[in-house]
């Protein structure tokens, strides 16, 4: 059975957050959700509110907090382009002095500390899938750096404070990963095509739709992380351990999945490609299956359903889209 543990989840009322406080709770520990509620939504963990072993803090965890606890996870740090452009530098903040002050508090307390590092680090890539040892390919001038490399510094940070400090560390890079309580405005290519289709919108392909990507579904995703904290291994392993769907897709193969899937009168229409959007997205996951017995369970059409029908039960208007930025 597992023991008692006092947890801090840093970005607990995201998408990803919410659901991760759910099964932590389930498990029988004390949860501590931090939030500044930039991107994410008090009505995701409305319903743990009841729970006494649940507590929210409304905090920045750019500024330093001082909590007693026992595993800190690092999820704090809008994750859409919409929502990390639209203030880069703070988006760089939040990665760099979010990271001091999580990692810190893990030195104090003698807290294992996991990271939710990104797929984005390996930028437009040049290998393909693209295993852990890969070091990427990133513009570091370009509007998506103020992400990419603020996930690079803070895994650098973290191994440092292993290395120096003794601090019992996890990291995780996330692939594009989807289900319920995703912001339908976050940008997101899954978001957009359904909140577009629901609502009658032209589903927007940007470029020709021959890029790929892999979409693993939120509950898959967060079992990884889970095994990856809980992990105990006599060489310690610290990761970084790509979590994600090795199934790869077009974007074009998913909007008329889309469509078959939703009864819209929504077409297909194409516009130019961002700057620095990669063109392929594929992980290896031979680490997470070596080291965590973990893979994907959940396939790509049974996650878009169960995805649709939480979009059908919310109300858009209670979302509020990302301010545009030029």
């Amino acid at each position: 059975m597992t023991s008692l543990k006092r947890i801090l989840v840093t970005g607990g009322a995201g998408f990803l957050g919410s659901h991760l406080c759910e099964r932590l709770l389930a498990q029988g520990h004390d949860v501590i959700c931090l939030d500044n509620f930039f991107t994410s939504q008090k009505s995701n963990v409305l319903h743990l509110l009841s729970n006494p072993n649940f507590e929210l803090i409304r905090h920045d965890v750019t500024v330093p907090i001082f909590l007693e606890v026992d595993e800190i996870f690092n999820l704090a740090c809008p994750a859409a382009p919409g929502h990390y452009q639209f203030n880069p530098i703070k988006t760089m903040k939040t990665s760099v002095m979010g990271a001091i002050n999580v990692l810190g508090m893990a030195k104090r307390c003698r807290a294992r500390i996991l990271q939710a590092s990104t797929s984005e680090i390996y930028g437009d890539p040049e290998i393909h899938p693209q295993p852990e040892t890969y070091r990427g390919c990133v513009n570091t001038l370009g509007p998506r750096a103020c992400y990419d490399e603020g996930k690079r510094a803070a895994e650098t940070l973290f191994m440092d404070y292993h290395r120096h400090n003794g601090v019992d560390v996890r990291l995780v890079r996330i692939f594009n990963t989807y289900g319920p309580r995703m912001h339908p405005y976050d940008g997101r290519v899954i978001s957009n095509f359904i909140r577009q289709a629901l609502t009658g919108e032209d589903i927007t392909i940007f470029g020709d739709g021959s890029q790929t990507r892999s979409f693993c579904y939120r509950d898959d995703l967060v079992e990884g992380m889970i095994r990856m904290m809980d992990h105990e291994e006599p060489e310690g392993f610290t990761g970084p351990v790509n979590l994600g769907n090795p199934h790869e897709f077009t974007i074009k193969q998913l909007a008329e999945l889309v469509l078959e899937m939703i009864d819209t009168k929504s077409k297909i229409v194409y516009r130019p490609l961002p700057m620095d959007d990669p063109t392929q997205r594929k992980p290896d996951i031979t680490l997470a299956k070596k080291y965590l017995n973990w893979e994907p369970t959940i396939q790509l059409r049974e996650g878009l359903q169960k995805t649709i029908d939480w979009f059908k039960s919310i109300r858009m208007t209670d979302y509020r889209p990302p301010t545009p930025h030029y």
